[in-house]
């Protein structure tokens, strides 16, 4: 079955910008003419492929003929690549994790001939996107490929558990351990975040819930450790120099965490991305600790 590229744009469009007037804008057509093409693709499917709203999301079909757009789009992008013919970037769309884009992953896509709109998950979750089939490529703590994809180890990007030092003396003065860790205050990225717990339970053996300040950000975990809000699990990068400066403390500083990581694309265009995953690899291995 081949699609109308015109319908398929439309369908990106709608999706990446959320909303049929702007996806109209990016198109240079009306509003009207991109509803149409939405309509004509639905009616060829047979199902609603778009869940109107504010923004508009995709229903599974709808995310999964998406990435089939995108797909294509891709291995056209890398076919004009190939054969030096002129042509315009392609989309890709991929799943990150906060800490891998604020330590070592930016470097990766610089130079790269296309397009990129980064979702960003905990790495225990950013292979669902591929699952869903809403990204092409992810980086994730699973090594087993999702079916479909091929998984690289990438190395293990190494966290530090630290906070102030005035923080350390006011809720661990005698040292941590598993009575004064469920009393401190303790920093999480989001809901999904559970390396703070995971570290817990290594250390102490015992699967504790200490009070916590939720906060989303790589660089906002370290300035909040630093400012004593809490103590959290920094990767050792972003807080190397802090400590050394003394403005932060390891809490046992014999006990670091490992979190190994990979990089899984989807088959179908893993040649498209070829040159991307090379960036990849060349990254990590500058950043993480190499892969056993």
């Amino acid at each position: 079955m081949s699609f109308d590229p015109a319908q398929l744009a439309a369908l990106d469009a709608v999706l990446r910008l959320g909303a049929f007037e702007a996806a109209a804008r990016a198109l240079h057509v009306t509003p009207s003419a991109v509803s149409q093409r939405i309509k004509a693709l639905e009616d060829r499917i047979g199902t609603a492929l778009i869940q109107r709203g504010s923004p508009c999301t995709a229903t599974p079909a709808g995310a999964r003929l998406a990435r089939h757009a995108s797909d294509i789009a891709l291995l056209d992008a890398a076919l004009a690549r190939d054969l030096a013919l002129p042509g315009t970037p392609a989309r890709l769309r991929l799943a990150v994790n906060a800490d891998s884009l604020a330590v070592w992953f930016l470097p990766a896509l610089a130079g790269q001939e296309m397009l990129f709109d980064i979702a960003l998950d905990d790495e225990s979750h950013s292979a669902d996107w591929l699952r869903r089939g809403e990204v092409s490529a992810a980086i994730t703590a699973h090594a087993r490929p999702v079916q479909g994809c091929d998984s690289l180890p990438l190395g293990w990007l190494r966290y530090i558990a630290t906070c102030s030092p005035e923080y350390m003396a006011r809720h661990f003065p005698d040292g941590a351990d598993a009575a004064t860790l469920a009393s401190a205050p303790m920093l999480q990225f989001n809901a999904k975040d559970s390396l703070q717990h995971d570290w817990l339970r290594e250390v102490t053996g015992q699967a504790l819930s200490p009070p916590v300040h939720r906060l989303p950000s790589s660089q906002g975990f370290v300035e909040a450790a630093r400012l004593g809000l809490g103590w959290g699990l920094n990767p050792e990068a972003l807080v190397s120099e802090p400590l050394a400066r003394g403005e932060l403390v390891a809490l046992l500083p014999g006990h670091p965490r490992e979190v190994a990581l990979y990089w899984q694309v989807n088959r179908l265009v893993a040649g498209a991305l070829t040159p991307l995953t090379r960036a990849v690899r060349a990254a990590a291995a500058k950043a993480l600790v190499p892969p056993e």
